[in-house]
C-alpha cells in the first residue's frame, strides 16, 4: 500500500470525526442535550363559524334571556364545584346535575355541567403554569443575589446584580415573589382555584372605565355577553346530531328553551325557531355529511357587543376520529421546508432529503400589533401563504421549532431588556402551532417540530456566510431555516468540511455537497484524472482574486486552496 493511500484513509476519517454535529458534542462540552424530532399528532377535532344574519328584535330579546338564565346557573354551578375542591367526586356531579334539570333541562344540566368542569380543569393548569413561573423568577433572584456584586456571569447564566441598591430593591422583590408562590402552592394543593365568568380583565376594567375606553352602558353589554352561556354538546343517533341547538341542512336554527322560558317559545316541544339562516362556507359539505347522518355535533351561540358591529355568531364543532401521525422518515422523503418563527415574519427554505437548500429563501410577513382577532387573522393568513408554497415545492413536511416561552417570560430572567421580556410574553407559540398543524393537515402536510436549541447561532455560524452571494443578502433568520431543516430531516447542523488541505486524497477543492449517510463511498476520495489534464486544468483555471472558483450549488463560494506542488 502506498503512502498516499494511507494518508488519504488517514485524511477521511480525520474528517468523518471532524464532521460530527455539535448535537453530537453538545452532552460532553456543557451544552445543554438536543431532543429528538418528532411528527406532530394532526387535529382531533374541526370548528367552523358563521354569522346569524337577519336577526328579528324578537329573537335577540329571546336570546339574551335564555343566555341570561342559563348563564346564571352557569356561574350557580361553577360556584359549588370550586367550593368541592378535590373532594369533588362522581355523585356530587350527578347532585349537581339534578339541580340543573329542574330549572332548565337535563341536556342544558349536562351542557353547564361539562362546562364547569372544564373551566375549573383549565383554572388548575393556569394555576400550574403560574407557579412555574414563579418559581423561575424565586430561582433567578437567589441565584443572582448569592453573587458579590458586579459579577460576571459564565455559561448564560446572569451575573451579580450592579449596585447595593439594585441588590437590595431584588432582595425585597424575592420577599414578594416567596410568599406569592407560598401563597399559590397553598391554593393548589387545597383544590382551590380563582375563575371570573365574564373574564377578570374586563371584571377589573369596570373600575377604570375611561383607560379602558367604553362607558358604562357599552362595558355591561360587554359583560352581559361574556357571562351569556348558549352551547350545548352534539349527541349521535339524534336527529341532525343535536336535540338541544338543532341545525337543518337548509340553515334553520332552533333552540330548545329551558323550561322557564317555555312561553316564549314559537314552535312545537318548546323550541324557537330563529329567523335568520346560516351556510358554513368553510367545510359545508363535511358538517352536511355529518347532520345527514345523524351525527354529534356542538354548537354555539354567542354575542359581539363590539360598538362598530354588535354581531352573532354560530359556531359548529365536532370531533374526528384518531389521527396517525406519519412516520418521520416518510415526512422527510422528500426534503421539508424549514420554517424559522419570529416577530414579524417566517423565515423558510426548501432543503432537499440530503439537507441541501434548494432555490431562494422565502419570508411570510406578519403582523402582531393590535387586537387579538387581528393577530389571529394575521398568523393564519402568513400560514396561507406558506402552505401554498410548500405544495408548489412539492414537499410533505414542513419543520418548525418546537417554542415555549412559559420558562422565559418571567422579568427576572432578563432582567432590563424589557422590549425582549415583551416580544416574547406577546408571541403567540400555543396558538401558531395550533393553526399551523390544523391547516397543514387539511393540505395534506406533515409538521415536524425540531428542539430550537442553537437553531440561530449554528445557523448563522455555518451557513450564512457560505451563502451569501453578491446578488443576494441571507439574513440570520434565512440560515436558521436552514439549521432546522437539517435538524428535521437528521443531518448535523454544520456543512461537510473537507481535510486539511495538505492531507486530501485527491489534493483538490472542499467537498461541501451533501450527501445521504448510507451513501457509498461518500467520504472516498473523487476519481484523479490524468496528470497532463490536472496540470492543464491548473494552468488555465487561473482567475482574478475574489472571483469564484466555478459555479456551485445553490450558491456555496468555494474555498480556494492549492495543493502541494507535483514533480514530474
Amino acid at each position: 500500500m502506498s503512502r498516499t493511500a494511507v494518508c488519504g484513509g488517514v485524511a477521511a476519517e480525520a474528517a468523518s470525526r471532524h464532521a460530527r454535529s455539535h448535537e453530537d458534542q453538545a452532552t460532553g462540552s456543557g451544552l445543554r442535550p438536543v431532543a429528538p424530532s418528532f411528527v406532530v399528532a394532526g387535529p382531533s377535532g374541526v370548528a367552523v363559524r358563521d354569522r346569524l344574519k337577519g336577526l328579528t328584535a324578537a329573537d335577540e330579546r329571546v336570546l339574551r334571556r335564555a343566555g341570561a338564565h342559563l348563564g346564571s346557573l352557569a356561574s350557580r354551578d361553577l360556584k359549588l364545584r370550586c367550593g368541592d375542591g378535590l373532594d369533588h367526586d362522581p355523585g356530587r356531579w350527578a347532585a349537581r346535575k339534578r339541580e340543573l334539570t329542574g330549572e332548565s333541562s337535563a341536556r342544558w344540566a349536562g351542557s353547564i355541567t361539562k362546562a364547569t368542569h372544564d373551566q375549573w380543569a383549565l383554572a388548575r393548569r393556569s394555576q400550574s403554569a403560574h407557579i412555574r413561573g414563579l418559581q423561575a423568577g424565586v430561582g433567578t433572584l437567589e441565584h443572582r443575589l448569592s453573587l458579590l456584586i458586579g459579577a460576571k456571569g459564565a455559561k448564560g447564566a446572569p451575573g451579580g446584580y450592579r449596585s447595593r441598591r439594585e441588590w437590595f430593591a431584588k432582595s425585597r422583590r424575592l420577599g414578594v415573589l416567596q410568599d406569592r408562590l407560598a401563597a399559590a402552592k397553598a391554593d393548589r394543593d387545597a383544590g382551590i382555584v380563582h375563575v371570573v365568568r365574564g373574564g377578570g380583565k374586563l371584571a377589573r376594567a369596570r373600575h377604570h372605565l375611561d383607560d379602558a375606553g367604553l362607558t358604562g352602558r357599552e362595558w355591561r353589554e360587554r359583560w352581559e355577553a361574556g357571562r351569556s352561556f348558549l352551547q350545548a354538546d352534539g349527541e349521535s343517533g339524534k336527529r341532525f346530531g343535536n336535540e338541544t341547538l338543532r341545525v337543518t341542512p337548509d340553515g334553520e336554527v332552533s333552540i330548545r328553551l329551558p323550561a322557564p322560558l317555555a312561553h316564549l317559545a314559537n314552535a312545537a316541544h318548546g323550541r324557537y325557531v330563529l329567523s335568520a339562516r346560516v351556510a358554513f362556507q368553510h367545510r359545508g359539505a363535511e358538517w352536511a355529511d355529518r347532520i345527514e347522518a345523524n351525527r354529534a355535533v356542538a354548537y354555539r351561540i354567542h354575542h359581539d357587543p363590539d360598538r362598530d358591529r354588535d354581531r352573532w355568531y354560530l359556531t359548529a364543532s365536532w370531533q374526528r376520529g384518531p389521527v396517525h401521525a406519519v412516520p418521520l422518515d416518510a415526512a422527510r422523503a422528500r426534503g421539508v421546508i424549514g420554517v424559522d418563527t419570529n416577530a414579524d415574519h417566517f423565515a423558510a427554505w426548501h432543503l432537499d432529503a440530503c439537507g441541501n437548500p434548494v432555490g431562494d429563501p422565502m419570508r411570510f410577513g406578519h403582523d402582531l400589533t393590535g387586537t387579538a382577532s387581528h393577530r389571529d387573522a394575521q398568523i393564519r393568513h402568513a400560514i396561507t401563504r406558506l402552505l401554498h408554497w410548500a405544495r408548489r415545492r412539492g414537499v410533505t413536511a414542513i419543520a418548525v421549532e418546537d417554542l415555549d416561552f412559559a420558562g422565559e417570560k418571567t422579568r427576572e430572567k432578563h432582567g432590563r431588556r424589557k422590549q425582549f421580556r415583551q416580544l416574547i410574553s406577546g408571541f403567540p407559540t400555543a396558538r401558531l402551532k395550533a393553526r399551523l398543524v390544523s391547516m397543514a393537515a387539511g393540505h395534506g402536510l406533515a409538521i415536524v417540530a425540531v428542539d430550537p436549541a442553537y437553531t440561530s447561532k449554528w445557523g448563522a455560524q455555518h451557513w450564512q456566510k457560505p451563502l451569501c452571494t453578491p446578488d443576494r443578502e441571507i439574513s440570520r433568520h434565512d440560515a436558521a431555516s436552514i439549521a432546522i431543516g437539517r435538524r428535521a430531516l437528521g443531518h448535523p447542523i454544520r456543512r461537510r468540511t473537507a481535510p486539511p488541505p495538505h492531507d486530501r486524497s485527491d489534493r483538490a477543492g472542499h467537498r461541501t455537497a451533501q450527501a445521504r449517510p448510507d451513501a457509498s463511498g461518500r467520504e472516498g476520495p473523487r476519481r484523479p484524472g490524468p496528470d497532463r489534464a490536472r496540470d492543464a486544468r491548473r494552468r488555465t483555471g487561473q482567475r482574478e482574486r475574489g472571483e469564484p472558483a466555478h459555479p456551485t450549488p445553490f450558491g456555496m463560494r468555494a474555498v480556494s486552496g492549492r495543493g502541494p506542488k507535483t514533480h514530474s
